[in-house]
């Protein structure tokens, strides 16, 4: 929760003011596939600016009703996702999937207390457990886009299986490295792949509950599936799997990075402002990214090596 805490703060630190006008997400779905519409984010912070509107949540159109992948950061992001989907089609909603513990997810999920909600055990454990202190951090955030949101913690667990509904089978892929439980859906019908929190685009990688060992080998399992189209959880939507390359090259090289710093003595501070290679530069918010995965992976990194170089 520590590492939560400091990623929100720090993000305050670096919002830009908020300018008044209607609280709106304007939100538009854009077709990616068949039956398949996604809600593009910012490449952003959480600010007040943006509501918190910085991920990529879709649904699908099926025979047997909509499914839903993702909330938004908000109640207000919720209802007028649903208003959104209406503009689409009117067959009911039937079900929602959410990919992970972090508030960008799951916010939503009051707009959709009437349908099941379903997530792996591991994120409604972290939900539990640490969803009412994000709620509250949400809302410093970017404050009145909340207001109406309260926690509501998914109702029905899934675990890795393929599911039906209509003519399109969705496998749910659980993984875990972005957090401790971090679920993918592939659509087996359209070949689209809802990565979750596993897969940034263009946008640098978040590590607030990151094992990157983990993360990697999510990558490697992701990166072995037949996929059409890519939706990160953040950043641009692909038809390759770029985007799993780049994650994978982030999370390499910060990891090397941090290691042979700590095993040449370095402290913590002397990383915060270390050049980043030049391949990275296209990446949003990537100093500040950067410096909030130094604070978080450090303490553990530093502890790993210590023994050794003594």
């Amino acid at each position: 929760m520590r590492a939560l805490l400091t990623l929100l703060l720090l993000a305050v630190s670096a919002a830009p003011g908020w300018a008044a006008g209607p609280l709106t997400y304007a939100l538009k779905p854009v077709a990616i596939a068949p039956d398949t519409w996604v809600f593009e984010g910012t490449r952003e912070h959480f600010t007040r600016s943006n509501g918190g509107n910085i991920l990529n949540p879709g649904f699908i159109v099926t025979d047997d009703g909509v499914i839903v992948i993702q909330t938004g950061p908000s109640r207000r992001f919720g209802e007028e996702m649903r208003a959104a989907i209406a503009t689409v089609t009117d067959k009911p909603i039937r079900k929602v999937f959410i990919s992970n513990l972090h508030p960008d997810y799951w916010l939503g999920n009051r707009a959709f207390a009437d349908v099941p909600i379903a997530a792996l055990p591991g994120t409604i454990e972290g939900i539990k457990a640490e969803g009412q202190g994000m709620t509250e951090n949400m809302y410093r955030l970017v404050g009145d886009w909340m207001r109406g949101t309260e926690p509501l913690v998914p109702t029905e667990t899934v675990y890795g299986s393929t599911v039906v509904f209509g003519a399109h089978r969705l496998r749910l892929i659980p993984l875990e490295g972005h957090t401790a439980a971090d679920l993918a859906i592939l659509d087996e019908t359209t070949g689209v792949l809802f990565a979750g929190g596993v897969v940034f685009s263009d946008r640098t990688p978040t590590t607030p509950h990151a094992d990157i060992g983990q993360w990697l080998a999510a990558l490697d399992a992701l990166d072995a599936l037949d996929v059409t189209v890519l939706v990160p959880n953040h950043g641009r939507i692909r038809t390759d799997k770029v985007a799993i390359a780049q994650t994978r090259d982030w999370l390499t090289w910060l990891d090397r990075t941090l290691r042979e710093r700590a095993e040449a003595g370095a402290d913590m501070a002397e990383l915060l402002d270390a050049p980043i290679p030049e391949r990275f530069a296209g990446m949003g918010v990537l100093r500040e990214e950067y410096r909030r995965s130094v604070s978080h992976l450090w303490p553990r990194i530093e502890k790993a090596v210590l023994p050794r170089v003594n």
